[in-house]
């Protein structure tokens, strides 16, 4: 069992649903991100999204495009990633960390570094989960069967728009969780309509056998609650990003903990 599949298993065994925060590596500093992981934990989070910069993100809305874009600039790579990932894992052994991000860093570093070593590296990092965006369910059956063997999960987008083919196909290969994206458009897009997002998930589960999670546009405690109430986990990333960006060094882990406290309350209650 992974650690994904274990945490899953002990919120639901207690009645309680995921608090999942996403975070860009290396934003709003360069050397913030396990400290920033830490005080996430602190707040409540039971799994963390690592979002891994690149410089084309076709998903990402422009709250996170641009804290890519300085993350980049601070020279945050997937190699650094990696070593934020195993920075975090010297004092704590039990929070799962999903790395989310695009295909060409996974391969780029493959190609630098040989075949396998992105899930190796990841791996020994204590790497939990991988969500590629641009990897079709379709394409990447062996990547997947790389990662299980590794005891890392391989976790999909699914969206307003998806077909039933597409569910079952996302079935086939996903594990950990799926994660369900509830607006059309990107990251911090448009208002969520949590009738909407509560129809939909029965249709999901009617294909998927993990636990379904849900993102974009979740900003506050209110519309956490909500959205708590149908799924199995809540997603919240370009909340986050605007709460820290602007920050002193000293005040981004406090105002982070803070905000995920009232999520983690409202999930609760």
């Amino acid at each position: 069992m992974s650690r994904i599949e274990h945490t899953f298993s002990a919120l639901q065994a207690q009645g309680r649903k995921a608090l999942i925060p996403f975070v860009t590596a290396g934003f709003p500093y360069a050397d913030i991100t396990p400290k920033l992981m830490h005080g996430m934990v602190a707040g409540g989070a039971d799994v963390i999204e690592l979002g891994v910069p690149f410089s084309d993100p076709s998903a990402d809305g422009p709250v996170i495009q641009k804290a890519g874009d300085r993350a980049l600039a601070l020279g945050i790579g997937l190699s650094q990633v990696i070593a934020m990932v195993r920075e975090f894992r010297k004092d704590n052994t039990s929070t799962p960390v999903v790395l989310m991000g695009y295909a060409n860093p996974i391969e780029r570093y493959d190609q630098k570094h040989g075949a396998g070593a992105f899930v190796r590296d990841a791996s020994t990092a204590g790497v939990d989960g991988v969500l590629v965006v641009d990897y079709p369910p379709e394409e990447c059956e062996a990547f997947a069967a790389e990662l299980r063997a590794a005891q890392m999960d391989l976790i999909f987008l699914l969206a307003p728009t998806s077909t039933d083919e597409r569910m079952a196909q996302v079935a086939r290969v996903a594990s950990g969780y799926v994660y369900y994206v509830s607006l059309k458009g990107v990251t911090g897009a448009g208002t969520l309509d949590v009738g909407q997002v509560q129809a939909m998930l029965p249709r999901i589960r009617a294909h998927v056998h993990v636990p379904v999670g849900v993102g974009f546009g979740i900003r506050d405690a209110e519309t956490a609650r909500a959205i708590g109430e149908a799924a199995d986990a809540v997603v919240i990333g370009s909340k986050i990003i605007q709460l820290i960006e602007n920050e002193p060094f000293e005040k981004v882990v406090p105002v982070a903990t803070h905000f995920l406290r009232t999520i983690r309350k409202a999930l609760d209650a």
